[in-house]
């Protein structure tokens, strides 16, 4: 019995540090996903192969597969392909890995099926929540990946956004991007923080007016990325969901009307 309660009490002593963890996740936005847009999809697919190609690969996707999202062997040729010269190779990265090890602290991993293990709310708040930190390597760090290894590719799109810390719960006002509130539970308080994101600096695709951050057309280049990485890890799901629209319809033609005269002919001797 008093081992059994040396265990229970050994068990509780290890929950207790997680009982003051800061609840410090942020709130994921909602990605808008369409990968039925053939032309945002074109248009991610233009900015991972200029912005993302370089460090990452994707080797489990072939340039020609590209074509299914309406685009001809010539265009894909001449706007996309810049690692090789056969439309057939895969998306190999441009960079050696050990040289991403040695430059990023770890090889830089491949984003084939990215979206589907991080998902795309992740992957849309990732990208557009990376701000400057000089106690980082690269001098970036992000809100929703804390102390990444990956630099900022995208910050002459986005510009330089900063992290402000503040007590207690403050309203966004101005230049501020994203907001969320953290909590820390100790000794029976809990202490409130919010963080900010502030736009110091604009980007090509940002603004600042009257002291307040318009990121609109940034946003919009991150959703197109967002749905190109969807759209990849599975490049068949708008076919595959088309034929099954199609055979849920063909069967619905098809059962209908024998279930009809299938009743009539159960039920014919009962009259």
């Amino acid at each position: 019995m008093k081992n059994k309660i040396a265990q229970i009490l050994a068990a509780c002593s290890l929950l207790l540090p997680l009982a003051a963890q800061a609840n410090t996740e942020v709130a994921l936005d909602k990605a808008p996903l369409d990968v039925r847009n053939a032309e945002s999809v074109q248009r991610g697919a233009k900015l991972f192969v200029n912005y993302c190609l370089s460090c990452h690969g994707a080797s489990s996707l072939r340039f020609n597969r590209l074509q299914d999202l309406g685009l001809s062997e010539q265009q894909i040729k001449d706007n996309l392909m810049f690692t090789t010269e056969k439309i057939g190779e895969p998306m190999r990265v441009a960079m050696q890995a050990k040289d991403g090890k040695v430059w990023f602290g770890a090889t830089p991993p491949d984003l084939t099926l990215v979206a589907r293990s991080r998902g795309a709310d992740w992957l849309y708040t990732y990208l557009r929540s990376f701000y400057r930190d000089p106690s980082r390597p690269t001098g970036w760090n992000n809100a929703v990946f804390d102390k990444v290894g990956m630099p900022h590719v995208l910050w002459q799109l986005q510009g330089d956004q900063e992290l402000q810390v503040v007590e207690g719960k403050v309203e966004a006002k101005g230049a501020v991007t994203r907001s969320w509130e953290t909590e820390e539970h100790v000794d029976g308080k809990t202490k409130v923080e919010t963080h900010q994101l502030v736009l110091a600096k604009p980007g090509q695709l940002t603004r600042l007016a009257d002291g307040k951050a318009n990121t609109f057309d940034y946003d919009n280049k991150v959703a197109d990325l967002t749905n190109f990485l969807v759209w990849m890890g599975e490049p068949a799901q708008v076919t595959r969901e088309r034929i099954g629209y199609g055979v849920m319809l063909f069967l619905l033609f098809l059962l209908v009307p024998m279930t009809y005269f299938l009743k009539k002919e159960y039920w014919s001797d009962v009259h």
